[in-house]
């Protein structure tokens, strides 16, 4: 399976398991008690409520651990027959429970939920502040951020849970526009990419009218741009994410080779290579191509330096939405001969 493949194979994958996630968070969330205590002023309280835990998202950790493994034994299984000098073929594997694997796995894991829960909470504080602050009552307030019932599916739709704060503010700012009747702010609405085109004749007949847009009509307008946005941040979270797991797992498969004794650290080179098309970053277009050492780091243009594509410790500017990838080249004529010469001494 290609590289390319196992995007495709996982990043569905993981986007399916964030969504499930927050649908999961969603159907659990007592409305009422979050409305009580919104009532009483209780916004931490009410956060409290919606039970954004950790262990909500499994199902992601889950889907993350079978594309690391996948990632791993992708990266054993291009590698090319070995011969013993007793003849023997060397034998290339990845173990996903190897403990330095687990660990990496294990930080992966906790890095993103840690990250969505905190952001989460940072966001929906910030949705609530701001539904209270403009006048709307606790309930109308809880129901932009949790969503509404829809009649036909039973579930929730809309609301902020699973956006980033940014887009929540993002989000915001579009309602104020909207909801504004000036022209010249309601129009910028045509300008997002994330909106819902059907309601595009509405926001114009209100801008033709001169008046803003409010009630049931800002309501689904804006329930639309969350549920856009809900989409688009799961596939760019597991696009990264996938990315991450792939990436750190054929590095770290590399390393067992080189930690078992089946290859020597100086005989490894990792290579880069850009997906090759114009959605490509201008500073990985520069490194496509480029060969280092297994222990030595690409350099980015602009400063960063990358273990591999998806180097989970690099700026996010470097690694969201990349699509490169390293391949793994074994000098084995040196590895032959240092191994002849090892076995004859």
């Amino acid at each position: 399976m290609s590289f390319e493949e196992l995007l495709a194979k996982y990043e569905p994958a993981l986007a399916a398991a964030f969504r499930q996630a927050i649908e999961e968070i969603k159907s659990g969330i007592v409305l009422r008690v979050v409305v009580e205590r919104l009532e009483r002023g209780d916004i931490n309280g009410a956060i409290e409520a919606m039970h954004l835990e950790p262990e909500a998202f499994s199902a992601l950790e889950v889907a993350l651990t079978e594309a690391f493994n996948a990632g791993g034994i992708n990266a054993v299984g291009e590698l090319p027959n070995l011969i013993e000098p007793n003849g023997a073929r060397v034998i290339w594997r990845f173990g996903v429970r190897n403990p330095v694997a687990e660990a990496i796995l294990r930080d992966l894991s906790s890095t993103i939920v840690t990250h969505i829960t905190d952001d989460q909470r940072q966001g929906i504080r910030q949705a609530l502040e701001q539904g209270l602050a403009r006048g709307a009552n606790p309930r109308l307030t809880a129901l932009d951020v949790v969503g509404r019932q829809s009649r036909v599916t039973g579930r929730r739709e809309g609301g902020v849970i699973g956006l980033t704060r940014y887009q929540i503010e993002f989000i915001e700012r579009a309602r104020v526009h909207l909801a504004s009747g000036d022209p010249e702010l309601m129009n910028r609405y045509f300008e997002l990419k994330t909106r819902d085109k059907r309601f595009d004749r509405t926001v114009m007949a209100a801008i033709r009218a001169g008046k803003p847009i409010t009630g049931d009509a800002l309501t689904r307008i804006i329930g639309r741009l969350r549920d856009k946005n809900l989409l688009l941040r799961g596939e760019m979270l597991a696009r990264t994410e996938t990315m991450m797991a792939l990436g750190s797992a054929r590095d770290e498969a590399m390393r067992q080779q080189i930690e078992a004794g089946k290859v020597q650290a100086q005989d490894v080179k990792k290579r880069w290579h850009s997906a090759g098309d114009n959605r490509v970053r201008h500073t990985h277009r520069v490194l496509n191509g480029q060969a280092v050492g297994i222990d030595e780091v690409f350099q980015s243009p602009s400063g960063a330096m990358l273990r591999y594509p998806g180097d989970p410790r690099a700026p996010i500017s470097e690694i969201s939405g990349c699509r490169c990838w390293c391949e793994y080249d074994v000098d084995y004529i040196s590895a032959g001969l240092r191994r002849y010469r090892a076995r004859a001494a």
